[in-house]
């Protein structure tokens, strides 16, 4: 029988990591929250309030500003911006347990191989569908999902034993919690795809402030989208990915359903005034398109758009 996991810390804790945290937590599980100073006091003055479902509930759990908290967790939840991949994981990596996991909840291709270029410690790449939002210090509210993909950062071992039983034991922690993890033979495959869907929502979200359902409404931005992904699937068939046009056009269509409330993570960000995301989305698939001579006139065309509007809050600032 395997040992369970017994100490959880999400370092990055905003929405996601906040979301998941609080699910751990109230199934019971040592949860510490770690996150800016606004946040932790909120949550140590009167628990996450978390929405959920039609209802508020105040969550109990740990919070500290302190990086340090992650020196006793036998899982880390790695969920800061992809902006701050590599310098977080640097900044971890002489705190960690010898036995710790490192779960990436972020947005992305990318991240679990650069903090796996940091630690020593396993590291597994995870892919996010949920729909959260923190309107406030303390506060999270959930709109929609909320189940992870996870697999082996190397393909090579992913079919070992003992690769198998660690996934395993993650699955089974959030299992105790009611959130549904799945094991993916091609993790990395998957990441595309979810990359593909961000890709298609996050920056029209934000350049417009519009949630998912009001741009499925429209079928001009419908095809914008269209247009997004057949240049995803272009340059992840250049990079030795499967990504089935139908399919991936199938997905982007239902993510709109299946979240119509939601926000883009981006359109938050840039409400806020805070730094996006969008290099390592749409500026990634421009990027790795140009290395690769695929075209990608439409991410190229979001991309910059994004980076005006950040320049122009930034100017404003």
């Amino acid at each position: 029988m395997q040992v369970p996991i017994r100490s959880i810390a999400v370092v990055g804790a905003g929405a996601v990591g906040s979301f998941f945290g609080a699910m751990l937590a109230r199934a019971g599980h040592d949860v510490t929250l770690i996150g800016r100073a606004p946040h932790v006091q909120a949550i140590e003055s009167r628990g996450l309030l978390l929405h959920m479902e039609g209802r508020v509930e105040a969550v109990s759990i740990a919070a500290s500003t302190d990086l340090h908290a992650v020196r006793a967790a036998e899982l880390v939840l790695f969920c800061v911006k992809s902006t701050d991949t590599d310098a977080m994981a640097r900044r971890i990596a002489p705190l960690l347990g010898s036995d710790a996991l490192v779960l990436s909840l972020q947005n992305g291709v990318e991240n679990a191989s650069t903090i796996a270029r940091h630690v020593r410690q396993t590291v597994i790449p995870a892919v996010v569908y949920v729909a959260t939002a923190m309107p406030g210090p303390g506060v999270v509210t959930h709109h929609g999902r909320g189940d992870l993909v996870i697999g082996a950062l190397d393909a090579a071992p992913a079919q070992e034993p003992g690769q198998q039983r660690m996934l395993q034991r993650v699955v089974d922690l959030f299992a105790t919690a009611a959130v549904p993890v799945s094991v993916s033979p091609d993790v990395q495959g998957e990441l595309w795809r979810k990359l593909m869907v961000n890709c298609a929502y996050n920056a029209i979200s934000a350049l417009t402030q519009s949630p998912y359902g009001q741009m499925a409404a429209l079928a001009s931005i419908v095809e914008v989208q269209r247009g997004v992904v057949r240049e995803v699937v272009a340059v992840a068939k250049a990079d030795g990915q499967n990504l089935p046009l139908a399919a991936a056009l199938e997905a982007m269509e239902g993510i709109a359903r299946a979240m119509p409330s939601q926000l883009s993570s981006t359109a938050q960000d840039m409400a806020r005034g805070k730094p996006t995301e969008i290099d390592h989305l749409n500026g990634f698939v421009a990027r790795r398109g140009a290395e690769l001579g695929v075209a990608t006139p439409i991410n190229q065309t979001l991309h910059a758009l994004v980076k005006l509007a950040e320049a122009r809050g930034k100017a404003a600032a």
